[in-house]
């Protein structure tokens, strides 16, 4: 039997990032590959490390300061404040961390020569979806594979680069890790681009993994029943700060006369947030994210994996951009992908839109279904062929 090591993003603090992990076991279990997640902790210090040195020379750029400057009031305030905010945040904590029950994690590693010894006995390294190439992630060299034996092949499945474009500074050591990828996929068109601009191969553009399971085979990690159940209600989920978008979510309440169920401060802090929602649940795992948007009226988000799931279970969702376009690291090209390629386009809303003009707009899901069915076989062919030249 083939025997898979999986480099993945299962431990962060975000539900689409476990939830496409989560996938990508289970699609390799489906095809009868026997497949490891590789255990992050014991290496995530060195990690992280890097990726501070990183962000310490991006300082100079206030786009940069600016935007994570929210991201790091959170972190501050989950670990020093005595707050109900805090004890909340730490509860949501708590409830995606124990959501890392469901991977078959390998165990801990002290440095990166412990980890390429282990994998020596694989007979590939796949590096995961999500946006695992951004720039701060090329310079903490994990998700690379370059520690990686030359024994052992390396294939990329639905990796993001994240961001349009990435500096030309970047090009040699982007060139040097994607040549020895063996089988090369990439989840945004606009990563494709970048592999072609910087070493000349073509990329191959599936499917993120959450879209390989069908609605029914998610319902396995979920409850049946409906976690909020008073009153029918809009589900959002937005991790940007965009007031007007909530704006958005309270004509909507008015005009349907629906309750608004929202998970708040994912990555920022939003002070606006805490008063526009009906409840604001906190002990959710990734299977309770699902579950409120499938049994949500109406979903409203900026996020990638929200709109995702949103798809799956045919809820009438609209989807916001999270970034302004000018913004150094702006990832809107993943949700551009996403719609374009299910000819959704017209579920990605500007702040400004008035609800009256969208809440009854149907959307054809017969069709969209269709397209999905188009988009699994192209990734599965991708995965099938890489697992059988192993």
């Amino acid at each position: 039997m083939k025997k898979i090591a999986v480099v993945s993003c299962y431990f962060q603090k975000n539900y689409g990032s476990a939830l496409q992990a989560l996938a990508t076991q289970k699609i390799l279990d489906e095809l009868g590959v026997e497949n490891e997640t590789l255990n992050y902790s014991g290496i995530e210090k060195q990690i992280k490390k890097k990726k501070y040195f990183f962000y310490m020379k991006k300082m100079l750029s206030p786009q940069v300061v600016i935007g994570k400057m929210g991201y790091i009031k959170v972190r501050l305030r989950k670990k020093l404040s005595k707050s109900q905010l805090a004890k909340n945040l730490r509860l949501r904590d708590a409830s995606i961390k124990q959501f890392e029950k469901h991977f078959r994690l390998s165990k801990t590693f002290a440095d990166f020569d412990e980890i390429s010894d282990y994998v020596s006995d694989f007979d590939a390294v796949l590096v995961g979806s999500d946006q695992l190439w951004l720039p701060s992630n090329l310079d903490a060299d994990y998700y690379t594979l370059n520690w990686v034996p030359d024994k052992v092949k390396r294939i990329s499945y639905a990796t993001s680069f994240g961001v349009p474009e990435i500096p030309k500074k970047y090009y040699p050591m982007a060139k040097h890790f994607l040549e020895r990828i063996d089988h090369l996929s990439v989840r945004e068109q606009t990563g494709a681009k970048i592999v072609k601009d910087v070493c000349g191969l073509d990329a191959k553009v599936i499917c993120d993994p959450t879209m390989m399971l069908t609605s029914q085979q998610w319902m396995d990690i979920q409850q049946k029943e409906p976690l909020y159940k008073k009153n029918k209600y809009i589900f959002c989920y937005f991790l940007g700060d965009n007031p007007e978008q909530r704006e958005f979510v309270k004509k909507l309440k008015k005009l349907t006369g629906h309750d608004i169920v929202s998970i708040l401060h994912l990555n920022v802090y939003v002070k606006s947030d805490e008063h526009y929602a009906d409840y604001t649940p906190y002990d959710v795992d990734s299977a309770g994210f699902i579950n409120y948007i499938r049994n949500a009226e109406y979903v409203c988000t900026d996020s990638f994996h929200a709109s995702v799931f949103s798809i799956l279970y045919r809820r009438k969702f609209f989807t916001f951009r999270r970034f302004k376009a000018s913004y150094s690291l702006q990832t809107n090209n993943r949700i551009d992908t996403l719609l374009d390629s299910l000819s959704l386009r017209d579920r990605l809303l500007t702040n400004d839109a008035d609800p009256s003009e969208y809440k009854d707009k149907e959307i054809d899901y017969d069709s969209v279904e269709s397209k999905i069915e188009g988009l699994r076989e192209i990734n599965m062919k991708f995965l099938q062929n890489a697992i059988d030249s192993l």
